[in-house]
């Protein structure tokens, strides 16, 4: 059910506000688009045979390889590639959008025959369609990337979801920047061709970071001691914002790092989780070796997608697990036609990083409630409530970026074909959604 922020006992370093004194602002929606989740497209002609089929190994426990003859789309395996769900999103100014495709089907053990690639895509508001205009597959066949990758006896060496999960990125030049969940890494490639050029390890506080699916961990022998690891396992990367001059970058961690000193994940004075928002030059993708913290309302929250709006504002995406109407939780025995978890916790929030200093936790300053948007005018499309009220309440909301001084565009990540946030049993679209915010682009420390 609904969680309210939860009250700080201390100040902030810097002196300025609470995190849980964010103010909230109304969110009105004003247009609603929507790709349907089975919308496939087809692998390129020199992948090889192992690529044109996609979701052979998407068996609930241990994956194996399907049996089943492949599909357009009704069941697995699949002919072509899912055009899935979108883990990160940056306007381009003309009415369309960028947009990255994450790791394909959940985890790194079923997802060897997806594809890993970014879009243009450009919603239409007016008919609720969103127009794929281009698809970049990412591939490495200069061999950039220093770990052995699903294709590597290939020729184009594609990658895919086993290799890599990819959640947030910016535009850089005539490159695409890319933070990694699995590493964590960062990948950078060209953003026309999709072919990596360079690859970065993730340092923190001059430390290499590193999850459970770093590539230099492995099982050890029997009674050898268990490899060490600062980052959880798909904690990684997942927001990754740039300064608005183009020269930073800012890749946020999905979880909390590793304190061996304290014996506990990173957090603040007053108990919260804290995640590093970590400071790269986007020139050279250099470590500057400053970074900011991010707190958590609740520990068992995560991001979603970060950018920033000027040069020291920014939105961030912070949500719980859950998924679905809370109207519709199941009551005590009940299990059918109803969410026995249901979305509780999905907000967009405005940081404010003005006076903060490295190592200190950013101000919290606004947020708009993903789950109780007004639509007066009746302009969704689905998940439309009889008072007039609009609700987004997905599992995996994972982008937001300014459209213009008075809107914000948000998408979902769908997951196909596991998440269905919107109706029970039915695998959720891909959904973009504009909403006028004025009011709360316009909030700051200093207002």
């Amino acid at each position: 059910m609904y969680r309210t922020a939860t009250a700080l006992s201390v100040l902030m370093a810097t002196g300025s506000l609470h995190a849980a004194d964010a103010v909230r602002h109304e969110a009105t929606l004003e247009g609603h688009a929507i790709l349907p989740a089975r919308t496939l497209i087809a692998a390129p002609e020199d992948a090889p045979e192992a690529l044109q089929i996609s979701g052979k190994f998407t068996s609930r426990g241990n994956p194996v390889r399907s049996t089943e003859e492949p599909t357009q789309g009704e069941s697995m395996p699949l002919i072509g590639q899912p055009l899935q769900g979108f883990s990160g999103i940056r306007t381009v100014g003309d009415g369309s959008y960028h947009v990255l495709t994450d790791n394909g089907f959940g985890s790194r053990s079923n997802s060897p025959d997806a594809m890993l690639f970014f879009h243009q895509v450009r919603p239409d508001f007016a008919t609720g369609e969103v127009i794929v205009e281009k698809t970049t597959f990412l591939s490495d066949p200069n061999k950039v990337v220093p770990f052995v990758t699903t294709m590597e006896g290939s020729e184009s060496r594609y990658l895919t979801g086993a290799d890599l999960d990819i959640e947030g990125f910016q535009m850089v030049g005539d490159d695409i920047v890319i933070g990694d969940e699995f590493g964590p890494y960062i990948i950078v490639a060209n953003a026309q061709t999709g072919i990596v050029s360079e690859f970065h390890e993730t340092y923190v506080d001059g430390e290499l970071v590193k999850s459970p699916d770093h590539h230099s961990i492995q099982l050890p022998n029997p009674g050898a001691e268990l490899p060490a690891y600062t980052a959880k396992r798909s904690r990684g990367f997942e927001g990754f914002a740039a300064s608005v001059d183009g020269k930073t970058l800012y890749p946020l961690l999905e979880g909390a790092l590793w304190q061996a000193d304290k014996n506990d994940w990173e957090r603040l004075d007053d108990g919260r989780s804290a995640l590093r928002i970590l400071e790269m030059t986007a020139a050279t993708r250099e470590w500057t070796g400053n970074s900011w913290l991010y707190p958590l309302e609740d520990d068992s929250h995560a991001i979603g997608d970060f950018n920033m709006i000027d040069a020291t504002r920014g939105l961030i995406i912070e949500r719980d697990g859950g998924q679905g109407d809370a109207e519709m939780v199941c009551a005590e025995n009940e299990t059918e036609e109803c969410f026995d978890n249901p979305a509780g916790f999905k907000r967009v929030y405005l940081i404010d990083m003005a006076g903060v200093e490295p190592g200190q936790p950013v101000n919290k300053v606004a947020y708009i409630d993903l789950l109780d948007i007004r639509d007066p005018d009746g302009v969704a499309r689905q998940g439309q409530r009889e008072d007039a009220r609009f609700t987004f309440p997905f599992v995996t909301i994972e982008n937001v970026d300014r459209v213009d001084e008075t809107h914000i565009i948000v998408a979902n990540d769908n997951n196909f074909p596991f998440s269905t946030g919107r109706t029970l049993g039915q695998p959720d679209d891909n959904e973009m959604i504009l909403l006028e915010v004025g009011d709360f682009l316009r909030a700051s420390v200093a207002n």
